[in-house]
């Protein structure tokens, strides 16, 4: 094998995230025919054709999947390298990514962020809040929010918190249509939720917890969406909590529907005592602490 620029595997790398080189080439600050050139020197460097270039964008083959693995797993490397030799392990500055669930993330987390800034001066917060969970090895984030631990990599999970969902709907929702007294009666009524095939972790299909077969009317891939469409009285939705006791709504079925789901910290192994990195991880783990009572509202 050819000797080749280590350097080509961060070009390779972001046109194999990006699947087109000029988005690629937007995010690496560089030209696309510099991208270009530098993913066909890798190619030949390797002797391997690494991407089907095709009309809708550059596919990976199955040398550039065999590839992105080792590239992933360099780049992990260089980062905890540059922050433990480069000393950024003893200041906490540079910048920090939190992924996090939309409900989790914007209406959590966002609110209490502004603390972690003005305790550490120097770090670029930047908070990622989206409707699935952000990939830790495609560099979404360098922290993610998660509602499971994960089953396999080079990841450390470390649970947050419990936190309880409850059935809700508008007071008006409610008013203008028959007492809900039992699960059964949710057949009857109009359903907020998910979109079935765009549930991203099991752990919010939770709708056969409240009553078998019951499935929404209304879905959107937001939570955020949901308790809107809740609060402008669509109809009956599945909310956490810390969402929605504060929000214009009343609580449907209080004494016989509670759910109950938990958050996970995750972070690569080789990251986790970045200082930067670990600084954050303990904020958000003493913020979910503090908030238990509105996570879990009457937990003991």
């Amino acid at each position: 094998m050819n000797r080749f620029d280590w350097d080509d595997l961060r070009y390779f790398l972001s046109v194999a995230r990006a699947g087109r080189l000029t988005v690629a080439a937007r995010r690496l600050g560089a030209d696309h025919a510099t991208v270009s050139r530098r993913i066909t020197s890798l190619e030949t460097a390797l002797k391997a054709k690494l991407f089907e270039r095709r009309p809708h964008g550059y596919q990976l083959t199955a040398q550039g999947e065999r590839l992105l693995a080792n590239a992933e797993a360099i780049e992990t490397q260089a980062l905890a390298a540059q922050s433990e030799i480069g000393g950024a392990d003893l200041t906490l500055s540079g910048a920090v990514r939190i992924g996090a669930p939309d409900g989790f993330g914007s209406m959590f987390l966002a609110p209490r962020i502004g603390a972690l800034a003005e305790r550490y001066p120097e770090l670029d917060i930047q908070l990622v809040a989206m409707s699935r969970i952000p990939s830790l090895s495609k560099r979404e984030a360098d922290i993610a929010v998660s509602l499971n631990p994960p089953r396999e990599g080079r990841i450390v999970a470390r649970k947050l918190a419990d936190y309880d969902l409850a059935l809700y709907a508008a007071p008006a929702y409610l008013d203008a249509t028959p007492p809900v007294r039992t699960p059964q009666d949710l057949f009857e009524r109009r359903i907020v939720g998910y979109i079935d095939d765009l549930i991203y972790t099991p752990e919010l299909d939770y709708l056969d917890e409240v009553a078998k077969g019951l499935r929404p009317r209304i879905q959107s891939s937001s939570i955020l969406a949901q308790l809107a469409a809740t609060e402008a009285g669509a109809g009956v939705c599945v909310l956490p909590r810390f969402m929605a006791d504060g929000a214009r709504l009343r609580r449907v079925l209080p004494e016989t529907v509670t759910l109950t789901r938990s958050f996970w910290l995750i972070v690569h192994a080789e990251l986790r005592d970045v200082a930067r990195i670990r600084a954050t991880m303990d904020f958000l783990v003493r913020e979910t602490r503090a908030a238990r009572a509105v996570l879990q509202p009457g937990a003991t």
